[in-house]
């Protein structure tokens, strides 16, 4: 048994969830279109780059969760994931998902875009265990707050180790499946890394390290 680990957004599923949620809340006619497209597409720029402020952007994410109630909330989140985002379910990203339940390893989804919604989704994959930044609750209403260490780069590291501060796993034999430059620092730290139709930086990287390089697309 080890710990099998995935990044979610372009490596299991073939699009950005949290950028996809920006478009989605705008199509939905929750926000300001213009202000929140620009700035949508800026972080996620940013992000591609290698230089998101991910407070700022968990900020931005969170900023209209306190507006409505949590059951209305629940209803847009559930429609996002079924409409928009499962679609871009990859079936050989559920085919490895599966390949690694039936070694009977530990499953562990580890996303930089925030609990709220990579819930549903990582129920798509039936797996229980997910780190993601979490949105702050008061009397059963989001406050737009984030709490703890956002899962984000070198952050994506703090959070495992608090995570297995808790558990009985290790990183023996550990894999961690990733599509993103920003994923190195536990890329390099995992028994197992691998580059999941990398971008350009990340497979530069696979090569040089002589990191598994595969696709789930193709």
């Amino acid at each position: 048994m080890a710990l099998a680990i995935f990044d979610l957004d372009e490596t299991l599923i073939a699009i950005d969830s949290d950028h996809a949620w920006g478009q989605y809340v705008i199509d939905k006619g929750l926000v300001d279109a213009k202000r929140h497209k620009e700035q949508n597409d800026q972080f996620f720029a940013d992000y591609k780059r290698g230089e998101l402020d991910i407070q700022a952007y968990l900020s931005f994410t969170s900023a209209l969760l306190p507006n409505f109630d949590i059951d209305e909330l629940d209803d847009l989140r559930n429609d996002f994931a079924t409409n928009v985002i499962k679609p871009y379910v990859l079936p050989k990203a559920q085919d490895l998902v599966d390949q690694h339940r039936g070694k009977g390893d530990r499953l562990l989804i580890i996303s930089a875009t925030n609990r709220f919604i990579t819930e549903p989704i990582a129920d798509f994959f039936d797996v229980d265990t997910l780190i993601a930044p979490t949105p702050e609750i008061l009397n059963n209403r989001y406050t737009g707050n984030i709490l703890g260490t956002p899962s984000y780069g070198i952050g994506k590291v703090t959070c495992l180790n608090e995570w297995m501060e808790t558990t009985d796993e290790t990183l023996d034999g550990s894999f961690f499946y990733s599509d993103s430059h920003n994923d190195l620092p536990l890329l390099r730290v995992v028994a197992n890394p691998v580059a999941v139709d990398p971008d350009d930086i990340l497979h530069a990287e696979a090569e040089k390290e002589k990191w598994p390089i595969v696709s789930l697309r193709s």
